[in-house]
């Protein structure tokens, strides 16, 4: 099942009764383009408990087009890396 914002709102407002979804609709855009602007700029992205988002550039290659085998000269880019948290592990593994 994906968390997709629609039901992040709805959650919030069971948590938060006291806020109007309009509220917390524009407090979810402010965070998320927050993260996406410290993306933008090269800078690490840490959210306790749940993980460190950064931003690495991965190196111009060849490849291989599997359905034809064809060689594909892929360019250099940037790329979101994802390293999530010792308590997430923990959680996720049933560790606790």
């Amino acid at each position: 099942m994906a968390v997709v914002k629609s039901k992040l709102l709805k959650q919030l407002k069971k948590s938060y009764p006291n806020f109007s979804l309009n509220d917390l609709s524009k407090l979810v855009d402010i965070i998320l383009n927050e993260i996406k602007r410290a993306l933008r700029r090269g800078d690490r992205v840490e959210l306790r408990g749940w993980g460190t988002l950064s931003v690495k550039t991965q190196k111009s290659s060849i490849r291989r087009n599997p359905k034809t085998g064809e060689k594909v000269a892929v360019p250099e880019k940037k790329v979101i890396r994802w390293k999530q948290s010792k308590d997430l592990f923990k959680k996720i593994n049933n560790e606790e």
